[in-house]
């Protein structure tokens, strides 16, 4: 198979994958590692660091629709530069934490750089990558981002063997320099001129009083959500619920990535409009709900039988994840106006740091603590979101024709 036929197409999505690959296997690098670098190293404890990055993350979800405002009105290529140069610099400086407040202010300043990175990396594609191209634009670098994460924690390993101050200041400077690497990279995107300043409204964000969308947002916020079993339901459900090696979680974690490095592209084919999108969504929550239901089965079962089980239950979970993945972006690219992506864009993103908050909450009152029915009960909770989708997705494409007249330049 010729290597041209496995790469996106040349131009932007091709520089977008490379640099996508760089950027994620810095951050594969370092987040494997911050919590030991953190507590370890530096000598913060187990609580510090989750309320540090709690509070971080909060911070950091209100950068996202700003980022893609920002990115409409000076250039999303130059402010994507910009971005990834500023979350160099915060890298840099965790190599010189030394208390809970300077930790704070900068897991806060790398968080508002990423999440704003992320949103105008989406508006970026909307803008520098044609239609239907765009979703499979992003089912490639989906892929490599699973692919870069995973080459980087499988680096980190060397650094966490060795286990010493030293070895992880070399995690934080090489991830800095991935940063910078990633800006200089981006610099070979095509210029996308800003919007111009007489479209609609003015500087005021469209995006935010778009109920439909809105309300797309918050259903795929809650069908994200899923994340969060495989990094906290799955480990917690295999340690105290099940018979099988605690080794399975591994196994899970690296069948999952390996699977949507593969197979993520192939998912998204077809992909290419509102229905064949809401079609996708429907798929994942039929899946998550049989998943859900063969994870919960694996409670009490011998030994072999578990293992079976989650291998089986993780497979038509990460099936379901990708047609998830595929249906979204349809979604989001697909109903935001033309003019407005970089702000729907960024708003669109939002659900996936919302969904982070949302995890550990639904994940463990669910999972944790109800057993067969609580994993039965996520399952229902996804399906009848993913059959939400339908009918708020056609609520906002009837909302299109007017909202994309109150936006043209005047």
């Amino acid at each position: 198979m010729p290597l041209t036929s496995v790469l996106p197409a040349k131009g932007a999505p091709r520089v977008l994958a490379v640099a996508t690959l760089v950027n994620m296997l810095g951050n594969g690098l370092f987040f494997t590692a911050s919590a030991l670098y953190l507590t370890r190293i530096v000598g913060f404890s187990v609580r510090e660091v989750g309320v540090g990055l709690t509070i971080a993350g909060l911070v950091g979800l209100f950068a996202n629709v700003p980022a893609g405002r920002i990115a409409e009105l000076v250039g999303p290529r130059e402010v994507l530069v910009a971005v990834q140069v500023f979350a160099g610099l915060f890298m840099v400086a965790y190599a010189f934490v030394h208390s809970f407040w300077v930790f704070l202010i900068i897991a806060c300043g790398e968080l508002v750089s990423t999440n704003a990175a992320n949103a105008v990396r989406n508006g970026l594609i909307a803008t520098a990558v044609a239609g239907e191209d765009r979703v499979h634009t992003r089912a490639y670098l989906r892929s490599v981002t699973n692919l870069g994460i995973g080459l980087g924690s499988a680096l980190a390993g060397v650094a966490l063997h060795v286990d010493t101050r030293a070895a992880y200041m070399t995690l934080i400077i090489a991830d800095a320099v991935t940063f910078v690497v990633t800006a200089a990279l981006i610099t070979r995107l095509p210029h996308v001129p800003p919007l111009p300043r007489d479209v609609g409204e003015g500087p005021r964000l469209v995006a935010l009083r778009d109920r439909p969308y809105l309300s797309l947002v918050a259903l795929n916020s809650l069908l994200c959500v899923h994340n969060g079993l495989l990094e906290i339901g799955v480990p917690l459900w295999v340690v105290r619920h099940t018979s099988a090696p605690r080794a399975m979680v591994a196994v899970i974690f690296v069948l999952n990535t390996a699977m949507c490095v593969l197979f993520q592209v192939r998912a998204s084919r077809g992909v290419d409009d509102l229905k064949s999108s809401v079609r996708a969504v429907r798929r994942c929550g039929v899946l998550f709900l049989l998943a859900c239901t063969v994870y919960g089965l694996t409670g009490g079962r011998d030994r072999d039988v578990a293992i079976v089980l989650l291998i089986v239950a993780e497979l038509i979970h990460v099936t379901g994840e990708l047609f998830q993945a595929a249906g979204s972006w349809g979604i989001g690219y697909g109903l935001a106006p033309e003019l407005l992506q970089g702000q729907y864009q960024g708003l669109f993103s939002m659900s996936y740091a919302i969904a982070n908050m949302l995890a550990p909450v639904i994940v463990t009152t669910f999972v944790v603590s109800d057993g067969l029915a609580g994993w039965i009960g996520i399952g229902v909770l996804f399906l009848v979101v993913a059959f939400a989708t339908g009918p708020v997705g056609r609520w906002a494409e009837a909302n299109r024709p007017a909202l994309s007249a109150a936006v043209q330049p005047l």
